[in-house]
């Protein structure tokens, strides 16, 4: 079974604690298993944490940045073995594993800038004789709760800038896939960082609840569904907490008639299978204007048919499993609603259903309204929506119906529809001829709406600012 990091110190959780089994998504196998720890382990590793927080608060900020940069060069060292641990307990592709791996790697890259970072203001003179000047300073024990899709990427999204400001960290990995969490916290210890400054708690919603209430956290960072989004924000906010709790996802992309196909077609399939479609910048909803369907369709059609299915660990592979055997059946059972509700299949991708593991192959449903199901709910799958729309304006008032704005994205070779698209449409990342519209990491991950629940996005230089609080000091002499 996985163990806790409590500390320096690797241990299991209180007697008579259950755990889940953990599982290899391409062949159903279990793998380990991970405890459902509680409210005890989380404060052992909040405490832990609050004990470390007074000397590395104090630790110089070239020391913290040394470690980051001993971390930089350990995680590179372990690239290929972390990038085959999501494979194995996730299931995407190795391809994909190994950009989890390097998008994760860029935030670490970025937390070395601390030095510059961190830097705060001053004005003398602001008044007669009088100085004013601004501070950083850590907040405090911070906890985060990433989900099950990116188990190396989102955590590295979090401790890392939060450590580095002088803040230490409780990280709760998902239950689903933890073995990414466990590895990148043993490896911070090989780096170097002194005991305490990051801890590990193996839990489900317990754990998290426990996180939420326990005094000792001053903020939490999450990632997930937008209910439990929703729920994490408003039950850490009203205890007084930092809250940034990034939720769902319903992406449109748009295609305009004079899209080039050579382009678009590969850019929407890659939107939409990539990573089996579990995540939360996969374009769900392929709007096609006026006669941008006809020269659409059939190339979608040929292509997602021949997308090559199974295991994320064997090459030539493009889609991989879904991570459990229930939320695969979930997926499935949108392509009934959609058909049901008079969406035309064009691809099916069920067939895959019957091996071993938890398959789905690409699936497209056609004349898709924002009525259906599959036209406004979070599906999480490899399932592609295509919708119809008279107009650029039609198509943006299809996208800014949803309750949830993370992604929106526009295929074009006109300059003012790209524009028009950029100014109108409600999402707080938006691409023009890209089939992803991520974020580097000195850029905020900034999804609006239901997307996002908070002030300060995750990673970019609102990561800093969420991870630090502003002092100001007025002098005169």
């Amino acid at each position: 079974m996985i163990r806790n990091l409590i500390g320096s110190d690797w241990q299991m959780p209180a007697d008579g604690a259950v755990s889940l089994p953990v599982f290899n998504p391409a062949t159903g196998e279990v793998i380990e298993q991970v405890p459902l720890s509680g409210a005890q382990e989380v404060d052992a590793a909040v405490k832990a944490a609050s004990g470390a927080f007074a000397s590395w608060s104090r630790t110089a900020v070239m020391e913290r940045v040394r470690l980051m940069f001993r971390y930089k060069a350990v995680l590179e060292e372990h690239f290929e073995e972390l990038a085959s641990i999501v494979t194995r307990h996730h299931g995407k592709t190795l391809d994909e594993s190994r950009g989890e791996v390097r998008r994760g790697i860029e935030v670490v890259d970025f937390a070395c800038g601390a030095p510059t970072l961190l830097q705060g203001r001053t004005l003398r003179d602001v008044s007669g004789g009088v100085d004013q000047d601004l501070y950083r300073y850590p907040v405090g024990v911070c906890a985060g709760i990433p989900p099950f899709n990116f188990p190396v990427m989102i955590p590295l999204w979090m401790f890392p800038l939060a450590v580095v400001a002088g803040n230490t960290f409780v990280l709760k990995p998902s239950e689903r896939t933890p073995l990414g969490g466990q590895r990148l916290a043993e490896l911070f210890l090989e780096a170097g960082f002194p005991a305490g400054v990051l801890n590990v708690v193996h839990g489900a919603a317990g754990a998290v609840d426990a996180l939420l209430e326990n005094p000792g956290v001053s903020a939490i960072s999450f990632v997930g569904s937008a209910p439990v989004a929703k729920h994490v924000y408003t039950e850490a906010a009203a205890r007084g907490k930092r809250v940034q709790a990034l939720g769902g996802a319903k992406n449109h992309i748009v295609v305009m008639p004079d899209a080039d196909p050579e382009i678009t077609v590969p850019a929407i399939l890659n939107s939409a299978f990539g990573n089996a479609g579990e995540r939360c910048l996969s374009g769900s909803v392929a709007v096609a204007v006026g006669k941008a369907a006809d020269i659409l369709l059939d190339p979608l059609r040929d292509a997602a048919s021949k997308m090559v299915v199974g295991p994320g660990d064997q090459p030539g592979v493009q889609v991989g499993p879904l991570i459990r055997a229930e939320h695969r059946d979930r997926v499935a059972s949108y392509v009934e609603k959609g058909t049901a509700e008079g969406a035309q299949l064009v691809v099916d991708g069920r067939g895959e259903m019957s091996r071993q593991g938890f398959f789905l192959g690409p699936t497209i449903l056609d004349r898709v309204t924002p009525q259906m199901a599959v036209g406004r709910e979070e599906i999480f799958g490899p399932v592609l929506s295509v919708a119809r729309a008279a107009t650029l304006e039609d198509a943006i008032a299809q996208a800014n119906a949803s309750s949830l704005g993370n992604m929106a994205t526009i295929f074009t070779q006109s300059g003012r529809a790209g524009r028009e698209f950029r100014e109108r449409v409600e999402a707080g990342m938006t691409g023009i001829n890209v089939p992803i519209a991520q974020p580097f990491a000195f850029f905020p991950f900034s999804g609006w709406k239901g997307s996002f629940f908070g002030d300060l996005h995750v990673h970019g230089t609102d990561g800093i600012e969420f991870y630090t609080r502003k002092k100001v000091v007025v002098t005169r002499w």
